[in-house]
Parts: structure tokens; C-alpha cells; sequence
């Protein structure tokens, strides 16, 4: 087991692994945890009872909290024609076609967080369906990355829309903010995510569907949170 710092133990006195917090009692506790010199982000982490294996069975979307993430996401978009100086207008920090994609092919260039692609310009863009994809960067029209509609699309990522996903295991990670938001403002965050992947349940899936979900934030424990309490 690797040594944990002194401030990570520290922390860990604070957190009972044995109980199920409340989703309230949880994010109340962060700012206690967070013993880092920067304001830590603070993560979910969802654990799902469906087999993201089968099509069916998938659980992904997008949503904007609604205060944010407490950063400003960089934005490539894939446009041409009217739609350059459409999402430009919205503060996308990449516009172009060919020569981006050619950067990222050649240059292993990664300058960013999030992709936004007209529907047009996929040819293209499916080319870099090896390294968009494992990163989770690939435009979808699930996730209204994948739209004519390129100024709207910007302005929400730029606003803190996040978007969720299982991975392999059928666990969800995403960020809802900092340390520094305060209660209130996560809690809002917290409800909103929780809300719509509770509404993105598959009609197929059997039994408990959240299994299990941790709260964390950059250098500090997880705490559990009680699944029964969420949305109650």
C-alpha cells in the first residue's frame, strides 16, 4: 500500500469508512478534508447497476450545473462556413477543419477539454476516433456535442455543462465544482447531476440502480454517500 502524506492521513481521521453519509453531511464535510494549498475539485463518483456492455444498458448525457465548475473549459470546435464566426462568438477557444485534425494526428496536440463538431464536418472528425474517443473527447449528439447549433453548444460547456458516462467498470466520474463553492452551491450541483442520471436509468436495468457514490475532492479520502437518501 503506497504512504499517504501526513495531510492525507490527517484528513482520513475525519472520514468514517464505515458510514454512509448523507448527501448533505458529505458535502459539508469537504472544506474539513481539503487540506491542499489550491481549491481542490471536487469529484463524483457513480457506480451503476446496469452492464454498460450492452447498448441498451447504457447510461450517458449531459447536463449544466447550475454553478458551473469553477473553470472555464477550453473548446475546439469543428465548423466551417457561417459557423466559424458563430462559435467564436461564444468564446470557443479553436475553430477549424483539416489543420486541427492534422495537429492533433501529427503533433499529439491536445490543447483542450471539450469538442464541439457540426454534423458536416464528422467525416473528418471520425478520423480521430483513436485518440478523442479513450479520452472521452469525442463529439456525440447524446451529448449535444455533435450540432449545427455550435454557439449554443459552446456557450453551455462554457457555462459548466458536464457531461457523464460509464467506463468499463459502470461507474460514472465527474467534476461538480470546488472546495470553494460553499454547501449550498454544491448541494445544488450534487442535485441537478443525480437528478438527471437517476432520469437517464435504462428501462433494462434490474435491481439497485445506484449501487454505490463517493464523494471526493482532488487530494483528500472519499466519502460514501447514502444512495437511499439521494433525490429523497
Amino acid at each position: 500500500m503506497s504512504k499517504r502524506g501526513k495531510k492525507y492521513q490527517e484528513s482520513a481521521k475525519l472520514v468514517d469508512r464505515t458510514k454512509l453519509y448523507d448527501p448533505e453531511e458529505a458535502i459539508g464535510l469537504l472544506p474539513e478534508i481539503s487540506k491542499a494549498k489550491f481549491d481542490e475539485t471536487v469529484e463524483l463518483h457513480i457506480r451503476l447497476g446496469v452492464d454498460g456492455r450492452h447498448a441498451d444498458q447504457q447510461v450517458r448525457g449531459a447536463i449544466v450545473l447550475p454553478h458551473g465548475i469553477g473553470k472555464s473549459k477550453k473548446v475546439l470546435v469543428f465548423a466551417k462556413g457561417d459557423k466559424v464566426a458563430e462559435a467564436q462568438a461564444e468564446g470557443a477557444d479553436y475553430v477549424g477543419g483539416e489543420e486541427y485534425v492534422a495537429k492533433i494526428q501529427n503533433e499529439n496536440w491536445l490543447d483542450f477539454e471539450a469538442v464541439v463538431a457540426t454534423p458536416d464536418m464528422m467525416g473528418i472528425v471520425g478520423r480521430l476516433g483513436r485518440v478523442l474517443g479513450p479520452k472521452g473527447l469525442m463529439p456525440n449528439p447524446k451529448s449535444g456535442t455533435v450540432t449545427f447549433d455550435v454557439g449554443k453548444a459552446v456557450k453551455e460547456i462554457k457555462a459548466g455543462k458536464v457531461e457523464y458516462r460509464l467506463d468499463k467498470s459502470n461507474i460514472i466520474h465527474v467534476p461538480i465544482g470546488k472546495v470553494s463553492f460553499g454547501k449550498e452551491k454544491m448541494l445544488e450541483n450534487f442535485n441537478t447531476l443525480m437528478e438527471a442520471i437517476i432520469k437517464a436509468r435504462p428501462a433494462s436495468a434490474k435491481g439497485t440502480y445506484l449501487k454505490n457514490v463517493t464523494i471526493t475532492s482532488t487530494m483528500a479520502p472519499g466519502i460514501k454517500i447514502n444512495a437511499a437518501k439521494i433525490g429523497k
